[in-house]
């Protein structure tokens, strides 16, 4: 943060609050503080950190693929890309690969913390794509993330030492979030990065 903008922020929140204080007595003074705190734990909630996205760190020269599937991912051409991305584009070692199905959760399931439904989409989604790959000899582990796709890749990368990590997704008109998810993980990751859309 640049070094005039805290007291420009200090200001923009503590005059308003003298003020009412001033005009409107305790009570709006009260009022327009409390309004003011709530507007501050909002915006704080709504931050997301920005700085780089880095993997756990490797213990052994093994390459690591994480695959990211907003969707199911069955198109040969998209196969084929996650299949030369796993193989060491035909000159290295065979990759670790990880398939990962964030849970997409709707509004109201999230109010009624019914997550068994998003749950049980994403295990299809993996499902379909891990036979997908098994056809094309891609051995690979699944796993259901968070249903935001850059802090479930965040959370996996706690663990898992990725080189290389492909998000899978729909077009933009079809998928804009994962689309903005591709655009955020491609300038914060430190991990290799592709975005296939399927």
């Amino acid at each position: 943060m640049s070094p005039w903008k805290l007291p420009f922020l200090v200001a923009a929140i503590a005059v308003p609050i003298v003020l009412a204080f001033v005009v409107g007595g305790p009570g709006a003074g009260v009022a327009i503080g409390a309004l003011a705190a709530v507007a501050i734990v909002v915006v704080a909630i709504a931050q997301r950190p920005r700085g780089p996205i880095a993997s756990a760190p490797r213990q052994d020269r093994r390459p690591h693929l994480l695959v990211v599937v907003s969707r199911p991912v069955e198109e040969a051409a998209a196969v084929q890309a996650i299949a030369g991305e796993a193989l060491g584009k035909g000159h290295g070692d065979e990759a670790e690969v990880l398939i990962l199905a964030p849970a997409h959760v709707g509004f109201l399931d999230r109010w009624a913390s019914d997550l068994e439904a998003a749950r049980r989409e994403a295990q299809q989604s993996l499902v379909m794509t891990v036979a997908s790959l098994a056809k094309a000899g891609i051995g690979a582990e699944a796993r259901v993330g968070d249903e935001d796709i850059v802090q479930a890749v965040e959370d996996q990368l706690q663990s898992f030492p990725a080189t290389t990590v492909v998000l899978a997704t729909g077009s933009a008109e079809e998928d804009p979030a994962a689309n903005e998810a591709a655009r955020e993980l491609e300038s914060r990751l430190e991990a290799e990065f592709h975005h296939i859309v399927v």
